[in-house]
Parts: C-alpha cells; sequence; structure tokens
C-alpha cells in the first residue's frame, strides 16, 4: 500500500499529474480540485491510494487523507469502481459525502456523474453503517489555488469536467454558467469555480 507521495511536480493535466519522486517519474490520477492546485516544478505531497486489477495498477492521489478515505470506502460499494469513486469526491466534500450517506439523501448522491437513483440506495445500505468509522477532519488542508492568467480557471475547470464524464459541450456551458462568480475575483480558486460547475451541471 502506497499511503502517500512526496515529489516534485513535473506534469499535470486535467484529471491527472506526475511527481518526480527521487529521479522515478510516478503518474497519479487525480480529481480535478487537487490536480489544478499543483504547479509544475513544485514539491508537493499527495495521499494516495493503490488500486489493483487484473491488466492494471492505477494510483490514485488526493490533497488530503479524508478524501482518500472516502474514495477508498466507496469502493467497496457494489458496483462502484475508481472512475465513480473519482467522480464522487469531485462533486462532495467528504462532509457532505458522509453526511449524504448516513441519512439516505439520494438527491445528493445522484449528482454524481454514473449513480442513478438505485445506485445510490445501493450505497446508502452497503456504506451507511461504514461512514461514521471515517476519521473526521475538522479543518482539511485547503488546494493551493493554480497560478496562471485568469482565463486559464476555464481550460482546468473545463477539462476536469470532461474527465469526469461530462461532454465538450456541457463543460463548456457550465464555464459560462459559472464565468460571472469566477470573474469577482483577480485569480479565481478553481477548485471552488470546479464545485460550482459540477452544481449548475446537476440542476440541468
Amino acid at each position: 500500500m502506497i499511503a502517500h507521495l512526496t515529489g516534485t511536480v513535473t506534469a499535470v493535466g486535467a484529471t491527472a499529474a506526475v511527481l518526480d519522486v527521487n529521479g522515478f517519474g510516478t503518474l497519479v490520477q487525480c480529481s480535478p480540485q487537487t490536480a489544478s492546485g499543483l504547479r509544475l516544478g513544485q514539491t508537493t505531497t499527495l495521499q494516495t491510494s493503490l488500486v489493483v486489477r487484473e491488466d492494471s495498477l492505477t494510483l490514485y492521489g488526493f490533497a488530503s487523507t479524508d478524501e482518500r478515505d472516502c474514495f477508498e470506502l466507496l469502493l467497496t460499494a457494489s458496483g462502484v469502481g475508481p472512475r465513480i469513486a473519482q467522480a464522487a469526491c469531485a462533486v462532495l466534500s467528504p462532509a457532505e459525502l458522509r453526511q449524504a450517506i448516513a441519512s439516505e439523501d439520494l438527491a445528493t448522491l445522484t449528482r454524481v456523474p454514473g449513480v442513478g437513483r438505485k445506485g445510490a440506495e445501493r450505497i446508502c445500505i452497503e456504506l451507511r453503517d461504514k461512514i461514521n468509522a471515517l476519521a473526521l477532519t475538522t479543518a482539511p488542508p485547503e488546494v493551493p489555488a493554480a497560478a496562471g492568467a485568469r482565463e486559464l480557471w476555464r481550460e482546468q475547470v473545463a477539462g476536469g469536467l470532461q474527465g469526469l464524464g461530462w461532454s465538450a459541450r456541457d463543460a463548456e456551458a457550465a464555464c459560462e454558467r459559472i464565468s460571472e462568480l469566477a470573474a469577482a475575483e483577480p485569480q479565481p480558486p478553481v477548485a471552488e469555480l470546479m464545485r460550482a460547475a459540477l452544481r449548475s451541471l446537476a440542476k440541468k
């Protein structure tokens, strides 16, 4: 089990990054919020989860231990694979996810791409007795804001949405709906804009 990685960011995309760890380039799949906070050349630490399949070994990275623990818990539910678990962590914060499962809030869970009503019901049934076992964190570490020009947020948010399964058209429409929010700050926090875009898509 690889619990965390500390290394230099040598490449970063909408939903993945490469960390140089003592000369080894390690590809890590990330949520859009986590990826948007990484800067080329910076040294960073990501909490990680290794998913083993018959034909692959995939490492997933998270900004906080709380987010990683929620990801791993979701993987124990029937029908939930890494893609859906990662999407859930992108759409909902760990606290929101715990609350939705504990209270059987199906409307909140179905905001996650790939989760329908039956899937949400199954997640609640299978995980509601396990969710409270997760360690609660009062202040999870914030992902640093991404550097770059004002319009860089649009590329990062659109790329992140497409990485989660939304079409390019839907991603661009979501960016348009949150453009006023993005314009309110000189360097908008991409993680917040990503959540706002996801909320706008959920209301379609």
